[in-house]
């Protein structure tokens, strides 16, 4: 399946993403408020179970290119909660740049594609977000596309060790209502521009 928005396209993953997603893991810059990966796991078992999740729900973190040219760009998606936590089940929506493209709005141009696909065509009832409390960068986009946090719902993440830095978690969240309010008061020109090949949920095909 592929989303197009105005500058790139968000595809299923293919074995020529796999060395340029494992060269953008193994970026301080960018796994700085992520846990780390060796580039065997970040080449192999990472790529392997968003496909895996393609196919079993219709949608994952997929692989974003540069529309003009291919280039691989990052990964920005959708992706079912695989932990409990009190605002579960959920399906959280997150980002990860490469850092040579960092500043050029491709995070929140490609999250808010997303959001459309998750809203329209999944009819999802919420998105959620979260990511460690000093990660502004993260925070500033999930604020630019309408997600709202209470400070009562942020929580220690049950996968990461206790007193480690990343352990505790922001939780940003989205409604379908508060989306759909949000692009019908836009003003006119402003709102996303996406083009979606479907997808089926079970087959992702």
């Amino acid at each position: 399946m592929e989303l197009h928005s105005r500058r790139l396209i968000l595809r299923t993953w293919e074995d020529r993403h796999r060395a340029a997603f494992a060269d953008m893991s193994a970026d301080p810059a960018v796994m700085e408020y992520m846990l780390p990966m060796t580039r065997q796991a970040a080449y192999t078992t990472w790529i392997d179970t968003q496909r895996a999740h393609q196919h079993e729900h219709g949608f994952c973190f997929w692989a974003v290119e540069d529309r003009t040219d291919g280039t691989f760009v990052g990964t920005v998606g959708l992706h079912r909660v695989g932990y409990d936590a009190p605002f579960t089940p959920a399906v959280e929506i997150g980002w990860r740049v490469a850092h040579p493209f960092w500043g050029r709005g491709y995070a929140p141009e490609a999250a808010a594609l997303c959001l459309r696909f998750g809203f329209e065509t999944l009819q999802l009832p919420e998105i959620v977000a979260n990511t460690a409390p000093d990660n502004q960068r993260s925070r500033h986009v999930m604020e630019k596309l309408g997600m709202m946090r209470d400070p009562q719902d942020d929580f220690y993440h049950p996968r990461i060790a206790l007193g480690h830095p990343l352990r505790r978690q922001v939780l940003y969240r989205l409604t379908r209502e508060r989306w759909t309010t949000r692009n019908m008061t836009a003003p006119e020109g402003t709102q996303q521009e996406a083009a979606i090949q479907p997808t089926s949920p079970k087959t992702g095909t």
